[in-house]
């Protein structure tokens, strides 16, 4: 169950409020939230009339969707949306100077742990059971190839859930360091199969671009992003927002890794059966190759 959120705790981006409290909309005031998450934060950025108009609704109807996520005015509500647009573009060094000017004197470690905790708790609110199991049951569909790719930084957790999901079953496959490489990938997507895809601000366009053309072959896309959500978020079927707040010039990446290892442990215990007999068939093989020492009888 997801906790509902307000707006007094000012750490809570908009989707993030939007998303807390979907249950609580009108059918009117749902295509607003809609069409503001599927197209996040762009759909925002338009003049009140034109946002009503995009949606098929009154005006009334959007500033009292705007009230209901703790906005009294559609300019504050445009304010804060563009305050997390700049967060997007923020580089290392714009990073590590703002949260240096009111950085705590309390060990490093410590500041890290209450980061990562506080980041840990913000995601778990944002993703229902309900939709991590869905994510698992496509994940589990065997006529479906699984492609996998990340950026400069998360093409780390893309190897991390490639080396594993290759274990747990066939057809996996994750894209080649190279990007110029990239447009070759695409000839192995057919339709209806997945693409895992990492991309956090400040969102690179290789990703974006690949994604788009991987959504019109018919692939399904699984997102894992940050907070503010990559533009890659309106065309992915499954959408995860990590928070990824840091102490420092760089993102934390903890809570991105927490949610990759629990589809690795989900989807192995789902298809267990298939999976422990390729577990035991690579494990003949690396005493074939010798590749790790042998136990002690």
């Amino acid at each position: 169950m997801i906790d509902i959120l307000t707006k007094q705790d000012n750490s809570h981006t908009i989707a993030e409020l939007i998303r807390s409290q979907l249950n609580k909309f009108s059918p009117a005031e749902i295509k607003i939230v809609n069409h503001l998450l599927a197209n996040y934060p762009m759909a925002g950025m338009v003049s009140i009339t034109e946002l009503s108009e995009n949606c098929g609704v009154s005006t009334p109807t959007v500033m009292r969707t705007l009230k209901k996520i703790g906005y009294s005015s559609f300019t504050t509500f445009q304010k804060e949306l563009k305050d997390e647009l700049q967060q997007t573009l923020s580089d290392p060094i714009t990073k590590h100077d703002q949260w240096a000017a009111d950085a705590p004197e309390s060990h490093v470690l410590n500041r890290v742990a209450d980061t990562v905790t506080t980041n840990l708790r913000h995601s778990l609110n944002q993703v229902s059971h309900e939709q991590f199991d869905a994510i698992i049951d496509l994940l589990a569909e065997q006529d479906k190839a699984l492609h996998i790719v990340g950026g400069r930084i998360t093409s780390a957790f893309a190897r991390y859930m490639n080396t594993h999901l290759e274990v747990i079953r066939e057809n996996v496959y994750i894209f080649p360091e190279a990007v110029a490489l990239w447009p070759h990938h695409l000839l192995k997507i057919k339709p209806n199969d997945v693409l895992i895809v990492f991309d956090v601000r400040r969102y690179e366009q290789d990703l974006i671009t690949i994604s788009r053309l991987a959504n019109a072959r018919g692939a399904k896309i699984i997102l894992f992003t940050d907070q503010w959500l990559s533009p890659i978020a309106s065309d992915a079927i499954h959408t995860l927002p990590i928070r990824i707040e840091g102490k420092s010039g760089w993102d934390s990446g903890v809570v991105t890794l927490f949610f990759a290892e629990a589809i690795v442990v989900a989807l192995e215990e789902k298809l267990w059966t298939q999976t422990s007999e390729r577990m035991r068939e690579l494990e003949d093989m690396f005493d074939l190759t010798e590749r790790f020492k042998k136990r002690i009888e």
